[in-house]
């Protein structure tokens, strides 16, 4: 399992807040949440929450249980619960993965650890701000770009050139991979000109588009991409294949569109 650090710039008081179980509780698990608060000064801390599992099959009904029955001052992200929306992405027990999608049973005994998404800005408790990660994501433009007109009907490709997008298309963004990876963690912001690394999520959505037979701005998404910090940051640590929860592989992505940029023609040098 891949452990890693805690939210950025964070220095846990670990003599947090007990919440003991009610009498009567048939099965009764810990769980060690990450709580901060803006507004207090008591903070960062982890409190200890004594769970009754009656009814709980997943570690996201457990956050839910401890915020409607026992603390309603719990603040985290969640929608779907189907593992489509991304919002609950934590860290649970070291390891980034959606807490809608991880079942109790696979994590064992002992004391359950949800922390935030690491090194990212904390907003409260579970909530991190992600508006980097977003902004990112939008620098590769992921959209269809083409240069001929617009088709009557659609743009067509066949099977074959569909499957080229498989294991690309279904990222849904929850970022698990990109706070797992340590080149993110130290290139992953711009200071002053500096240029920042782009991360595994944002690189295998652009991946996505280059491998799309549609697509037929080839040359100038390379381009965007084509400095020392970008793309090149990646240095195959394989953390972001290891946490995502759809299974994904952005590494591989990312050694494609380093193949891309070896193999496209080179540039003509300008005219003296």
């Amino acid at each position: 399992m891949v452990q890693l650090t805690l939210p950025k710039d964070s220095k846990v008081n670990k003599a947090g807040k007990h919440f003991p179980a009610k009498k009567g509780g048939k099965s009764v698990r810990k769980f060690k949440v990450y709580r901060y608060d803006p507004d207090t000064d008591e903070n960062p801390r982890i409190d200890t929450y004594e769970v009754d599992m009656t009814g709980v099959s997943m570690v996201l009904d457990a956050l839910i249980k401890i915020k409607n029955e026992i603390d309603p001052t719990l603040s985290f992200r969640r929608s779907c619960r189907e593992g489509v929306c991304g919002s609950c992405a934590f860290n649970i027990n070291g390891a980034n993965t959606l807490a809608c999608t991880k079942a109790m049973d696979e994590i064992g005994g002992g004391t359950v650890t949800v922390y935030p998404l690491p090194h990212q800005p904390v907003v409260k408790d579970l909530v991190t701000d992600l508006s980097n990660f977003y902004e990112q994501h939008a620098y590769i433009e992921p959209f269809l770009k083409a240069k001929d007109a617009e088709p009557e009907n659609e743009w067509r490709q066949s099977q074959d050139e569909r499957a080229q997008l498989d294991g690309l298309y279904e990222c849904i963004l929850c970022a698990c991979c990109s706070t797992s990876c340590p080149s993110y963690w130290w290139n992953g912001e711009k200071e002053g000109n500096e240029e920042e690394y782009l991360g595994p999520a944002a690189l295998l959505q652009a991946y996505r588009w280059l491998a799309d037979s549609r697509d037929q701005h080839t040359n100038e998404r390379l381009d965007k991409l084509e400095d020392e910090f970008k793309l090149y940051r990646c240095h195959t640590i394989m953390n972001c294949a290891q946490v995502c929860p759809k299974h994904l592989n952005p590494a591989k992505a990312i050694a494609e569109i380093k193949k891309m940029m070896v193999n496209r023609p080179a540039k003509k040098a300008p005219a003296k």
